[in-house]
């Protein structure tokens, strides 16, 4: 093993190095600059082996990687909350296009007002797009994550967005495994041109097609998306053999009589880790996957170990609507015969979970005393 104490934004530069893509395409924003200021040094010092254009715009940025994606390259960018909804127009064509693109986005708020504190809502803002989204809770899960990307990607033709929390992530340094070149490459293999421009080439994508043409383009979108889960953990299992690591769609932590669990994803997951053994006997499922929504595998876990209450930490949303992934939560439970209660707790922004308000929470759920959504700033 080769250990660098790196940060989040650099694991994920330094994957892109390691998988050897053939173009980056560029545009700095906070708190993603970081990323591609990495993959910039790496070019300047002639160790990236890809071209890195340095465009004019987030939007131009993933119109680029598009270009080149659809003419069998393997591309890579990133941004963060107002690039990714400037993004937004090509991010559909992206998916429509089936191209295997991979894009990191920097979870933070957008305005307004101006915040720069990780919020959720860029990223889920745009989970209708056709795009898979993975969130990663550490560093050495974004470096893991990016290279698992391109394999599922370029696997189902289907673009795929790592994500991760905005300087609790991004600028937070950690002791990171960093595989040899070699290694990764065993892994990644070489990209899919055949397959990729066969299935363009037979499903016109690229052309005018009728309504009737366009739904079934449609479906098949859905269909491949729809692989994913077991596509994920075949990946999953040849990665593990290789690096000895291993994540599936969701993760679980589920103690012995536990009654309650906490469903979270990011960086708060992985602070419910770490509170886990002074709340006990609580158990926390971390989401890895989110689209496409691993429902069944969520439902199969809570019905298993009779769980009778949920809480979501959702930093982030829906105005009108709550919490993105509670209503995810509530829409996939949907055919259990014993439903779960479903609390949700919003920390949009930045707000803190410490161990202090996940004890009130909790100690309110307990009671009867919770609303089914709460909001962090205001539950004490």
């Amino acid at each position: 093993m080769s250990y660098e104490f790196i940060s989040g934004s650099q694991a994920a530069a330094l994957a892109v190095q390691r998988v050897g893509v053939d173009l980056v395409a560029a545009y700095p924003i906070t708190p993603q600059t970081a990323i591609v200021e990495t993959l910039a040094s790496f070019d300047a010092l002639g160790s990236l082996g890809a071209d890195f254009v340095s465009v004019e715009s987030e939007y131009s940025a993933l119109a680029c990687c598009n270009g080149a994606a659809a003419a069998g390259a393997r591309v890579f960018t990133a941004t963060a909350s107002h690039g990714l909804a400037y993004m937004h127009e090509m991010i559909h064509w992206c998916s429509g296009a089936r191209l295997p693109i991979v894009m990191v986005n920097v979870n933070r708020c957008i305005g307004a007002p101006w915040c720069l504190d990780p919020d959720q809502g860029d990223s889920l803002s745009q989970r209708d797009t056709g795009w898979m989204q993975l969130y990663c809770s550490g560093a050495q899960e974004v470096f893991d994550t990016v290279l698992q990307a391109y394999r599922l990607s370029e696997e189902l033709l289907l673009p795929c967005m790592v994500v991760f929390d905005g300087f609790y992530i991004s600028h937070t340094y950690e002791a990171v495994d960093v595989p040899d070149p070699e290694k990764v490459r065993e892994f990644i293999g070489p990209p899919a041109f055949e397959a990729q421009v066969r299935a363009l080439t037979q499903l016109n994508i690229h052309g005018i097609v009728s309504g009737e043409q366009y739904h079934e383009l449609v479906r098949r979108r859905h269909l491949a998306m729809m692989q994913a889960f077991g596509e994920f953990e075949t990946i999953n299992e040849h990665f593990n053999d290789l690096f000895g690591r291993c994540y599936g769609v969701i993760d679980a932590y589920i103690p012995a009589g536990a009654d309650t669990v906490v469903l979270a994803a990011g960086a708060v997951a992985e602070t419910v880790n770490w509170l886990l053994p002074v709340i006990e006997p609580v158990g926390l499922i971390k989401l890895k996957m989110f689209r496409p929504f691993p429902a069944v595998e969520i439902c199969s876990l809570l019905e298993d170990n009779n769980i009778g209450k949920v809480i979501v930490i959702d930093r982030n949303c829906s105005v009108g609507a709550g919490g993105i992934f509670a209503r995810e939560l509530k829409a996939g439970l949907y055919n259990m015969k014993k439903k779960p209660e479903i609390y949700d707790l919003i920390l949009a922004g930045g707000i803190d979970l410490d161990e202090k308000l996940l004890a009130v929470m909790l100690e309110k759920v307990a009671t009867g005393k919770a609303d089914h959504l709460e909001w962090g700033r205001w539950i004490y």
